[in-house]
């Protein structure tokens, strides 16, 4: 089938194959060199490797990288400037993509996926802004122990979670809890400063406290910045003075109801802790939202499994079971871990591990065997079909509940 023949429905009309691909960047480029080769008459063998050698540039399986700067945004929250260790250009990224960042502590090699807060239209540098969380591990490290000058390794960007101007349309709202601004803040720089003056971006930011409020002036100098593009409301649930004059309590129904006419037609971004996620996606459904206009962002695993509502009800997550761990090879180990603990966690304390990005459920890079026992996944463990019926599970996101013997 040509390009020509395939056509895509969207919000303001038809758009073709061919359009599309016009659309895209360096594609125009691409044929006119295509044209100036096949004139010349090559058999395009001096081109051989160029293909790969770019797809590597752009799509690097590890990056290696250096603390630049770091900035305090809030009392429990940092943002880490890293630049390339060889001081050349980063891959280029969508704005609301994360990398995977490894760290080594106290002898554990860890990962955890930490979504680009600055704009994709920089490329000298990628910011990674750092919540720290009272039972973290790795974020405590982060925050409060790295220095300038420090190098680290990672991942190339990966993640779908970013916007699509062919299909997502003009009407954006994001609804962002704690350090989920993190991709919002780098999706605000990128679209706001790039897209037509008939897109809107309502942005709802939502934390406990007002002192949890990250990029608090950077977002008010926004929407000054693009008043006819750029909508924010900020929530704080629990402000501490009596005389806090912003909007108190959680987001509500009728918020959105008040702030979106038309709220079915809109594009909807969501990113935040588990239960926040959870909480918007209710409210959406009670607009008469659908699922195909709403992009969800997991921010890890969730925090405290035992609340959800079908964790099993006779597993205290505080219980320890035992973990085996077999090879193809035969050979085998095992070790105690807490129920309520991810299993990847317990994994890379023990001195294992397994590939993994997300951490969320979504992008089976960790997966691993379940031979025996039991594992608890919650709906975000996006295990597919195939998998569960051959016993895969995605490690970052289950939970033993009895013990178990898993091989990698």
């Amino acid at each position: 089938m040509s390009a020509k023949s395939i056509t895509r429905e969207t919000e303001t009309g038809s758009i073709t194959g061919e359009q599309a691909l016009h659309a895209a960047q360096g594609y125009a480029e691409a044929l006119a060199r295509k044209a100036e080769l096949a004139d010349q008459g090559t058999d395009f063998r001096s081109q051989r490797g160029d293909v790969r050698k770019r797809v590597g540039a752009l799509h690097p399986k590890r990056l290696q990288l250096r603390v630049a700067e770091i900035r305090v945004d809030t009392p429990s929250t940092k943002t880490l400037r890293l630049v390339a260790r060889d001081g050349g250009a980063l891959p280029p990224f969508q704005a609301g993509q994360y990398v995977n960042l490894f760290v080594t502590i106290n002898g554990t090699r860890t990962a955890r996926p930490y979504a680009i807060s600055s704009s994709p239209l920089n490329l000298e540098y990628y910011d990674l802004t750092v919540k720290k969380l009272p039972t973290g591990f790795v974020s405590i490290y982060l925050v409060d122990d790295v220095v300038v000058g420090q190098e680290f390794e990672s991942t190339g960007p990966m993640g779908t979670f970013h916007y699509n101007p062919l299909f997502h349309g003009q009407e954006l709202v994001f609804l962002a809890g704690g350090s989920g601004i993190a991709p919002a803040i780098s999706m605000l720089k990128s679209v706001l400063n790039q897209q037509e003056q008939s897109l809107r971006f309502h942005f709802f930011y939502c934390n406990s406290f007002e002192t949890d409020v990250i990029f608090e002036q950077e977002l008010r100098e926004l929407a000054a910045s693009y008043v006819n593009n750029f909508r924010l409301t900020e929530l704080v649930s629990r402000p501490t003075p009596e005389d806090y004059a912003g909007i108190r309590g959680y987001l509500s129904l009728e918020q959105l109801r008040e702030a979106l006419p038309g709220a079915p037609e809109r594009m909807y971004y969501i990113c935040g802790p588990t239960p926040f996620n959870d909480h918007c996606l209710d409210l959406l459904r009670q607009l008469n939202v659908k699922s195909r206009r709403v992009l969800v962002e997991g921010n890890g695993p969730p925090r405290e499994p035992a609340r959800l509502a079908d964790w099993p009800a006779d597993v205290n997550p505080q219980q320890t079971v035992t973990v085996r761990v077999s090879g193809r090879a035969g050979q085998s180990a095992s070790f105690t871990a807490p129920a309520g603990e991810p299993l990847l966690n317990s994994l890379e304390r023990n001195g294992y591990g397994a590939e993994n990005a997300c951490r969320s459920g979504e992008c089976s890079l960790c997966r691993v065997k379940l031979r025996s026992g039991e594992v608890y996944s919650p709906p975000e463990a996006l295990i597919r079909k195939s998998d569960r019926g051959y016993g895969w599970i995605h490690s970052c996101v289950a939970f033993p509940v009895s013990d178990v013997e898993i091989q990698l």
